[in-house]
């Protein structure tokens, strides 16, 4: 089953074409990524698919149904979230209360039972706590829950991150450069977290990432962008050796994983 497919599209600031006539299908449960040089125009692929922008030409489909067009928050609470390439975190709250923000999102409260704390209430936050709590140890962050989020190592607010958006309960999960600024031990763990997450979750993930490591241990195919378009696609093995991604963006030097 086609999770997601983009058919066609395109995206136009202006004179500039920032995607040009991109196709790309995920099938249920791939790990897909998405890789490129600055400026190739991955992310705008991600603000596309995410509602953040809208689509100049082309076609979205998520689940088979037309999603072009729609809110961002309709496209959330249709099972899609995402995480950023800049870390978008609300930093004066506790690392808790920022999974909690995601937690509530599923949840309604009547009118008169939220302004006199009724005992329903009451218990519907202190579940919505409880489920925050799990989102966080899975990612190995309850010990941190009371912490400020802008207190958090860089590191630690990109799992952070991660959290809040399992916490939306995708099916589709867009990670925006997940590893940006960790060294190799780093991301090395990072990959086998989102390893784990895809897998216990049951999602299917689209993965932007500057770390081939990551991308090459990780990703089931690999979709190559360059100047707004499609540039290759393929298995890693694929990717690794072809010569117009070696010349436009892994460099003729390029140290093939597991060489």
């Amino acid at each position: 089953m086609k999770v997601l497919e983009l058919n066609g599209v395109t995206k136009k600031f202006g004179g500039i074409t920032a995607c040009k006539d991109i196709s790309l299908s995920i099938n249920q449960g791939q790990i897909m990524g998405l890789i490129g040089p600055n400026g190739a125009g991955k992310t705008t692929a991600f603000n596309l698919i995410t509602g953040v922008y809208d689509v100049t030409e082309g076609t979205i489909h998520y689940e088979g149904k037309p999603i072009t067009g729609k809110r961002p928050d309709q496209i959330v609470y249709g099972g899609i979230s995402r995480t950023f390439q800049n870390i978008r975190l609300f930093r004066n709250l506790s690392v808790l209360d920022n999974v909690c923000i995601a937690v509530d999102r599923h949840e309604t409260y009547p009118l008169a039972p939220a302004l006199f704390r009724l005992p329903s209430v009451i218990r519907k936050e202190k579940a919505i706590r409880e489920h925050a709590m799990e989102y966080l140890a899975v990612v190995g962050l309850e010990e941190k829950a009371s912490l400020r989020a802008d207190s958090l190592p860089y590191g630690l607010q990109r799992k952070l991150e991660i959290a809040r958006a399992l916490a939306l309960k995708p099916k589709l999960l867009l990670l925006d450069e997940p590893a940006a600024g960790m060294n190799p031990e780093e991301s090395l763990e990072l990959s086998k977290l989102i390893r784990q997450l895809h897998e216990k979750f049951s999602l299917t993930t689209l993965l932007i990432e500057h770390h081939m490591d990551v991308i090459m241990t990780l990703c089931d195919r690999i979709f190559v962008m360059n100047f707004g378009e499609k540039l290759a696609e393929g298995t890693a093995e694929e990717i690794q050796t072809n010569p117009e991604v070696l010349k436009a963006y892994l460099g003729e030097g390029y140290k093939r994983a597991g060489n």
